[in-house]
């Protein structure tokens, strides 16, 4: 039977070179090769510092202490993501908040943003840090949250996870032009992968030291010339965490991102074809606003949940491996042992009430795509 994954990893056989080769090297877990990777993808971004860890929620965790989130904190993002987005600010003992999503992009509204900072500003409760989140690698209003947190003093983590790749301002998505810090996610579903693995860049070099620490326990390297530290001295002036990446994971980053470029250019003509051919009179289509999606997902919309749930039966029936990105994070059961409502923000709602992720991925055939647009059109033309 068919079996068409809504994503997949590309590995090829430059990727296990390298892989095996850091295997037979001195060096399994830190050692020369991390270092090569964040400076291959500090290149990329065109920015200056990048520091490798373990997953993208790790990476939004330590963002959000090295940006000083703590207890008595609010921290504000969109309710259509994964929930480390919101998970990260309550590691660090903040309040979260869910500001509703644009209903054309699916990204945080700015409109939204601005209203609920004016209405926080009244009662003294502006958050400290703002987590837009670049859904489905199309990125986010960049310019216009930027502007708002000068107004209003809040930093800006870039939830990046979906979308290395993708552009603004005709400038990488991670240049952090807009931003404090950027987050990657190198997930195999992802963009490139690592396996599991995260990224986390900024141009801020305090915010680096402060990342580096504390991925690595809080411990950093004595002075050399400090007698009293002996030549092996190590210090841990502060409370960290085991959130390294390990050179076999940043070999295969380095092999990955060498090829970047033709997977998103892949991406953008596997969706280009999707736009073209489903049939847009029956189903809502992603648009593009505020630059170039790297395209991680393609969400279409049905019109209400009960079409959503039988064409996704309908195209696993057919051996098509839909999935759904995703159920607003305030609508699940921790969230709601929080006090959140189960309709807290109303374009959220629409959106979940009918997405659905189809097959992208970058070796997802023609032959492949055309059976799932003919599956879906199939589908379409029967409402």
């Amino acid at each position: 039977m068919i079996s068409i994954p809504y994503g997949r990893q590309e590995i090829d056989q430059v990727d296990i070179d390298s892989v095996v080769a850091v295997l037979r090297s001195d060096f399994l877990t830190q050692g020369p090769v991390v270092p090569t990777f964040e400076k291959a993808i500090a290149d990329y971004c065109g920015i200056e510092h990048a520091v490798a860890v373990n997953s993208a929620t790790s990476a939004l965790h330590i963002a959000c202490l090295a940006l000083g989130v703590g207890k008595g904190d609010e921290v504000w993002t969109t309710p259509i993501t994964f929930v480390a987005s919101a998970n990260c600010a309550l590691y660090c003992g903040a309040t979260i908040d869910f500001v509703d999503i644009d209903a054309h992009t699916y990204n945080m509204s700015v409109d939204r943003l601005s209203e609920k900072l004016a209405a926080a500003e009244k009662i003294g409760k502006l958050p400290k840090v703002v987590i837009p989140v670049h859904l489905c690698g199309q990125p986010c209003d960049m310019v216009k949250i930027s502007a708002l947190s000068k107004q209003y003093n809040f930093k800006i983590i870039e939830d990046a996870s979906h979308a290395i790749g993708g552009e603004y301002n005709n400038k990488k998505i991670g240049c952090c032009e807009f931003s404090d810090a950027t987050i990657f996610s190198f997930h195999p579903v992802k963009i490139i992968t690592t396996g599991e693995g995260g990224m986390i860049v900024t141009n801020n070099a305090e915010i680096t030291a402060q990342l580096t620490r504390l991925r690595t326990h809080g411990i950093v390297k004595a002075d050399f010339d400090d007698e009293s530290a002996g030549l092996w001295g190590y210090q841990q002036i502060s409370l960290g965490y085991n959130y390294r990446m390990t050179d076999l994971q940043a070999a295969l980053g380095c092999s990955q991102i060498q090829r970047i470029d033709s997977f998103i250019e892949r991406r953008n003509d596997l969706a280009r074809r999707y736009s073209a051919e489903l049939d847009s009179s029956k189903l809502i289509l992603p648009v593009v606003k505020n630059g170039k999606s790297a395209w991680h997902l393609y969400v279409i919309q049905t019109k209400e949940n009960k079409q959503r749930r039988r064409l996704f039966i309908e195209l696993r029936n057919r051996g098509i491996l839909a999935n759904v990105h995703y159920i607003p994070v305030y609508k699940q059961p921790y969230y709601q042992e929080l006090g959140f409502t189960l309709d807290y923000c109303y374009n959220a709602e629409m959106y979940y009430s009918g997405c659905l992720s189809i097959p992208m991925f970058y070796d997802l055939t023609d032959e492949e795509q055309a059976y799932v647009i003919q599956t879906i059109n199939e589908f379409a033309g029967s409402l």
